[in-house]
């Protein structure tokens, strides 16, 4: 079955790690067909465009969207994170981030395996709140954590989806209940009561400072994690830290219900100091490419890269992408 994807190279070294999961995906023997669009920051800088309404509506048609990285240094922070993937994230309905981490913590024996679900569509990120007197010693700046019951249930129930169908089956939510009453107490009220309905997973209940301690000490004790979407977004990078690093992190913005595509994308950023040098680690967009192939419902083809991806590789973006590419063929 051909898959139509959408892919968003952006900046820095993005087009470079995209342009290497792609070839791997070709490799393990999936048909896609692949469309590029220009969005990013350099796009912003040369026309002002970050992500209109009509691009937007082209995207919709696509089955996945693979993003490679962006942001540029020229470009104020926010512009771009606000106008291109919170935009997508918000308009598409992405409202599962999944992150899964498989490595060995520094200083570590053994191997851990543990995976995040982060609200990918609430909390602080929707923008609620403002300033007064803006550069004045009387600043005043508010900032609000926008939480839904809908929201939150959705991500929960999904948690516990993917909890059962693992081996331990076992669902740890992540908060900060002492202290968010109110945003805390609505997520534990939810985890509870959905709890009910899948009685062979057990649970377990974090504030999200402890989280970070055990993160590092004894990640071990994880199998699947939810949390909301600030939370989620710091465990998230500790994750890829003591994973290996965060140029081996994938993500996937997912839109379970399927009516709009979901998109891909590696953890790192466009890392610009090294832009056309050859240097860029792609495995992070190639694990990216791997879970947007799940979602595609071409399993097997996943646990391929995977697979290909467990030994590390070592030389330039395109030695890496042709080295997992021949471990996939073979």
């Amino acid at each position: 079955m051909a898959h139509n994807i959408a892919v968003i190279g952006g900046d820095g070294i993005g087009p470079d790690v995209t342009a290497e999961a792609i070839k791997v995906v070709r490799a393990a023997g999936v048909d896609i067909t692949t469309t590029e669009f220009d969005l990013g920051g350099q796009r912003y800088l040369r026309d002002g465009e970050i992500l209109s309404d009509a691009t937007l509506d082209e995207l919709r048609a696509f089955d996945c969207i693979l993003l490679g990285a962006v942001g540029t240094p020229d470009v104020p922070p926010g512009v771009i994170e606000r106008g291109l993937l919170l935009k997508m994230r918000f308009d598409l309905d992405l409202y599962i981030n999944q992150r899964p981490f498989v490595g060995t913590a520094p200083g570590g024996t053994e191997p851990h395996d543990f995976v995040v679900i982060r609200e990918n569509t609430e909390g602080p990120y929707v923008g609620e709140g403002g300033s007064l007197r803006t550069g004045t010693p009387h600043e005043v700046a508010t900032q609000g954590s926008y939480n839904t019951r809908m929201g939150v249930e959705r991500c929960v129930r999904y948690a516990f989806e993917l909890a059962q169908s693992r081996p331990r089956k076992h669902l740890t939510l992540v908060h900060k209940t002492n202290v968010l009453q109110f945003a805390g107490g609505l997520w534990e009220r939810t985890f509870n009561e959905v709890a009910v309905e899948f009685p062979e997973v057990d649970t377990a209940y974090n504030h999200v400072d402890a989280a970070c301690i055990f993160f590092v000490q004894d990640p071990h004790r994880y199998d699947v994690i939810v949390t909301d979407n600030l939370f989620g977004d710091i465990l998230t990078d500790l994750g890829g830290a003591v994973s290996g690093g965060i140029g081996l992190a994938s993500s996937a913005n997912l839109n379970p219900t399927r009516t709009a595509p979901s998109m891909f994308e590696p953890v790192h950023g466009s890392a610009p100091d090294i832009v056309g040098q050859n240097k860029a680690n792609p495995t992070a967009a190639i694990l990216s490419a791997a879970l947007m192939l799940d979602f595609l419902r071409e399993g097997a083809a996943a646990e391929r890269i995977r697979a290909a991806c467990d030994d590390p590789v070592t030389g330039s973006t395109t030695d890496v992408g042709d080295a997992i590419a021949a471990r996939v063929r073979s």
